[in-house]
This record gives structure tokens, C-alpha cells and sequence, in this order.
């Protein structure tokens, strides 16, 4: 048993040494890292129970072990877990603020009002922006999307973007949502 410990032992430390870089940047990753982590936490609790049991003959350390294992990984089961049903339900990513985001588009020279706007993660560091810009009458239309654009991939790190562009001139109604009350138009 202390022999197959130690064994897995150092296999889950060289496997952590690799996954470590990327667990931060991807959920996959994350998940292995974590496997790997609790069988690395495993192999020490088998190690340091056939010591006890060796010099004590006390069998139930290895059950609690095993339990303080269960206890540990959990946690952590459960903060992987929320993560990727943000993810599967297209929530907003935890590192980013949609009011912050609202601000900064109006605040673009040209931007008369948005509306419509969606923030999602496609997956882990991916995440996908939509939105509606009402442009101030004369405003270049491509001025104000290469603006956006640089602005939103600089300010968030948001690369992969549509946006719908209108004109307050061609817009007959004010800036608005059909998705309901929770999105409403933002002007300055």
C-alpha cells in the first residue's frame, strides 16, 4: 500500500507541474488540475494511513482519510461546477462587468445611446459581445466601430464582437429592448 502511494505520489506531482500553467485560462484544464490535485492529496492520506496503520494497527485511519479527501475536493467540485454552468447558460463571465462595459461603449466619440447588449463566454478566456449603437447624427459609422472595437479588445479583452449600427436619424423609436425591463437603452 506505502509503496503504490508513493508511486502515485510522484506521478501526480509531475502531472500537477504540467497542468498547472494552463488550470487559470481554461476550464478543461481547471477540471484535470483539480483531478489531479485530489489524487495527489489521495496518495499523501494513503501514505501517512499505512504509516498509523503499520505502527498502530488502527484499520479506520484509512476511512478517515478517505472522508477528509471528500471533504477537501468539494469545495472545489463545486466552484468547477458553477463555473461551467455560467458557461452552458451564457452568463455574463465572472471577470467582467456589464454596467462597466455599458459605460465605456456610450463614452466612444460618436455613440449616441446602445441597447440589446450581450455578454457571454463561448468558453473559458472567450467570451462573445453583441450590442446595438444608436450613432450621434454625423457621426462615421466605421470611425465609431473601429473605436469600439480597439476600445472593447483593449479595456475588456473582447475580440469576438457584433455590433448592429443605426443612426438617430434612422431610428424612429427611442433606443430599446424587446428582451424585456432588464435591458434598457443607455445614452449619455
Amino acid at each position: 500500500m506505502l509503496v503504490i502511494a508513493m508511486v502515485g505520489l510522484a506521478v501526480n506531482l509531475a502531472g500537477m507541474r504540467i497542468l498547472r500553467g494552463g488550470a487559470e485560462s481554461s476550464l478543461n484544464v481547471k477540471g484535470a488540475y483539480l483531478e489531479v490535485w485530489a489524487d495527489m492529496l489521495a496518495s499523501i492520506g494513503v501514505i501517512l494511513a499505512a504509516v498509523v496503520i503499520h505502527f498502530t494497527q488502527w484499520a479506520w485511519v484509512d476511512a478517515l482519510v478517505a472522508v477528509a479527501i471528500g471533504l477537501w475536493v468539494r469545495p472545489r467540485t463545486w466552484k468547477l461546477l458553477k463555473e461551467s454552468l455560467n458557461i452552458l447558460l451564457e452568463g455574463v463571465p465572472l471577470d467582467l462587468a456589464l454596467n462597466e462595459i455599458e459605460q465605456a461603449l456610450v463614452a466612444v466619440p460618436g455613440v449616441h445611446a446602445i441597447h440589446d447588449l450581450h455578454v457571454w463566454a463561448l468558453t473559458s478566456g472567450k467570451n462573445s459581445l453583441t450590442v446595438h449603437v444608436v450613432l450621434d447624427t454625423g457621426a462615421a459609422e466605421q470611425d465609431v466601430l473601429g473605436s469600439a472595437a480597439r476600445m472593447l479588445e483593449e479595456r475588456f479583452r473582447l475580440t469576438h464582437i457584433t455590433i448592429q449600427v443605426e443612426s438617430a436619424a434612422r431610428t424612429r423609436e427611442p433606443a430599446h429592448s424587446a428582451h424585456g425591463a432588464q435591458h434598457r437603452p443607455h445614452s449619455r
